[in-house]
């Protein structure tokens, strides 16, 4: 299923069945139904259905919403090997750790914000009538080390953006990994017809403005005195980059 695609069931047994893993991230087949109230019998159709029609994955007794980004990508530095993928349910407390981890550095507002609507929520990946994000986790030793998150508004005026946050854990930095973060998350938003994305951080994190504007992405607008860190008034860089899809 295209994270991006409009949902259609034509039952609404199906609609719920999506919805409730969906919320969840994965959950056992058995306590959707029960929590349901659905016959064996019935769950089973409807189950079947919706992995045919490639909105559920079924992993032994688990379900999961079945996202198509499921590539690994292998990377090779001069000192580290590392892989790039789709975040799963199971990488929510490693990957909430770093990006808390990245946030801690106080220079970066909106990894905070992320984190604590991932520890909110205790789901990665949504995608439902209200709200949509893609998440891909750099790994090293298959331990979360970075991630880059997509927010993708529901807002048909808006649906050609998206926000992009990308961290990394300061130990793996210099190596390449936070480009190839980015260059995933950029292909992802070409690949889904996105046209425009965004990322604010403070001006005190000037290693981000940096990284970004080596990449291509240019300032839009400074809000004055948006944040308050440590009893210090500091400007919001506002920056963002036209993709240049092929």
């Amino acid at each position: 299923m295209e994270l991006t695609e409009q949902l259609n069931f034509d039952h609404e047994d199906r609609r719920d069945i999506y919805d409730y893993v969906e919320a969840h991230g994965e959950v056992r087949a058995d306590q959707a139904r029960r929590a349901l109230n659905l016959d064996p019998e019935a769950f089973g159709h409807h189950v079947t259905i919706l992995r045919r029609d490639g909105y559920i994955r079924r992993d032994g007794n688990k379900l999961r919403v079945a996202y198509q980004e499921e590539d690994v990508e292998e990377h090779a530095a001069a000192d580290v090997t590392f892989t790039i993928r789709a975040a799963q349910q199971r990488d929510l407390s490693g990957l909430i750790g770093v990006i808390r981890g990245v946030a801690e550095e106080g220079t970066y507002i909106e990894a905070e914000t992320v984190a604590d609507l991932l520890d909110h929520e205790e789901v990665i990946l949504r995608h439902n009538e209200v709200r949509s994000r893609m998440v891909f986790v750099a790994c090293v030793d298959d331990e979360v080390v970075g991630w880059v998150h997509l927010d993708l508004p529901e807002m048909e005026k808006l649906a050609h953006t998206a926000v992009l946050t990308v961290g990394l854990l300061p130990t793996y930095r210099g190596h390449g990994i936070g480009a190839a973060l980015l260059d995933r998350g950029v292909r992802w938003a070409c690949d889904h017809d996105f046209e425009k994305l965004y990322n604010s951080v403070p001006a005190t994190n000037e290693a981000a403005i940096d990284f970004l504007e080596a990449h291509g992405w240019e300032t839009e607008a400074v809000r004055e005195d948006h944040y308050r860190i440590e009893d210090e008034y500091v400007d919001e860089v506002m920056m963002a980059t036209f993709l240049d899809c092929p």
